[in-house]
């Protein structure tokens, strides 16, 4: 697919913010091409089944990010309950030794109190705000967000009215998982598993399998419209936007966000760097010319089959659910990452699932061009005695076949696909 773009030279380039549940998974994402990172502190945030970041982490974390001439948000969004205010406001304090891009909020109590605390810091506006017109995008300018993060259910043509009309710059999520209640705001987890989702211990419900049982019918469970016992009709299937690129940006977005802090190193280098090539791609052309190959990368990673959520319009009836059974999808297992450079004929691997000799395996740069594939002929643990098997956890060395930098991952080439829109 080849599109002529009008207005390119007017165009600014979007900022590709990336998801970092961890500090090894912030260098991950800002080593495969992430503009900025967002995570979470130990509290007050919608991953706290996330590792997060204590506060030397997050000093350490911007460290990493500004040495590199990158950004960092930390994420506040939760909505606090009385109970929350005294700590959060200490911690806002501990905050200000750190030189913060921005923080994220969802609460206007917790934007009051980041005001007061710190007035010199940008505030974010999370998806949880709903924000989904421009009226309402000025509102919350005139409170001092810098930028929107647009509620998920806007198509592209809301968005460009809402860029044309308001000052406030905007962000959305175009990649990764999708909930089904509105912008996030889901009450299934609290109702159903005492895990409120709203201040960030969701128990993922609408990811459950249900089947249907009549009230005087105890044990007789009766069909639903999915023909494997079960439905799974609140699970949404995961958002992906690597299509509609040239869309995105006309409709004036300020920056391009991947959603998973919980997700793993992997997930995080791969979607990265494919939007990175897809984006740069855009600038560097004066034709664009979409590359299959990015979506049959993404495909690599683990998902639940893609749909481009309301960007297109409202999906309609049935427009976001799950193949019937399928769940998650993976044509690739992550195997190991590369903890240091190469330093002569071995590198050396942190493994991450099985490694074998004979195994056919896909090392993973950061660039498509980097990618190559080979045979494990040799493997050798820690005091370079030759092994055959590798287990998760250990650390073992490898003779790749061309040269290979610091955090290059290896993957295994046997495909599973599944059917995916």
């Amino acid at each position: 697919m080849i599109e002529s773009i009008k207005g390119i030279g007017r165009m600014k380039k979007p900022e590709l913010v990336a998801p970092a549940g961890t500090l090894d998974k912030l260098k991950i994402a800002i080593e495969y091409g992430a503009d900025a990172v967002y995570a979470g502190g130990e509290e007050f945030n919608l991953r706290s089944g996330s590792a997060n970041f204590n506060l030397d982490d997050v000093k350490a974390g911007i460290e990493y990010v500004h040495q590199r001439g990158k950004r960092f948000y930390l994420t506040l969004n939760i909505f606090a309950h009385n109970y929350h205010l005294d700590k959060l406001e200490k911690y806002l304090k501990l905050l200000a030794k750190c030189p913060l891009d921005a923080l994220i909020v969802s609460d206007p109590g917790v934007m009051a109190l980041v005001r007061d605390v710190l007035p010199e810091v940008p505030m974010h506006l999370s998806t949880q705000a709903n924000c989904t017109n421009y009226q309402s995008a000025d509102f919350w300018y005139k409170q001092g967000v810098k930028r929107i993060v647009l509620a998920r259910e806007l198509s592209l043509e809301e968005i460009s009215q809402i860029n044309a009309y308001s000052e406030c710059e905007t962000e959305v999520f175009i990649h990764g998982a999708m909930c089904i209640s509105y912008s996030g705001r889901c009450y299934l987890s609290s109702y159903m598993a005492d895990r409120g989702a709203n201040l960030g211990d969701c128990a993922q419900s609408c990811r459950w399998k249900y089947k249907i049982v009549e009230e005087k019918r105890p044990g007789e469970y009766f069909e639903v419209f999915e023909n494997n016992g079960y439905t799974s009709v609140m699970s949404s299937r995961d958002l992906c936007m690597i299509q509609h690129i040239p869309g995105l940006l006309s409709a004036g977005i300020g920056a391009f966000k991947i959603e998973g802090r919980m997700k793993s190193q992997y997930y995080v280098a791969a979607v990265t760097r494919i939007y990175r090539e897809a984006i740069d791609s855009f600038f560097h052309n004066i034709v664009y010319e979409y590359q299959s190959k990015w979506l049959d990368e993404l495909k690599k990673i683990s998902y639940r089959g893609y749909c481009p959520g309301f960007f297109l319009g409202n999906p309609g009836r049935n427009g976001q659910v799950e193949n019937p059974g399928n769940g998650y999808a993976q044509t690739c297992k992550f195997l190991g990452l590369f903890e240091m450079q190469q330093n002569g004929k071995y590198a050396e691997v942190l493994v991450k699932n099985k490694i074998e000799i004979g195994d056919d395996i896909e090392i993973m740069g950061k660039q498509l061009n980097q990618d190559f594939t080979q045979t494990v002929n040799e493997m050798f643990n820690s005091e370079m005695k030759p092994i055959e098997k590798a287990n998760p956890g250990q650390r073992v060395f490898i003779a790749p076949e061309r040269y290979i930098e610091k955090y290059f991952m290896i993957r295994s080439l046997t495909e599973h696909q599944t059917q995916d829109c």
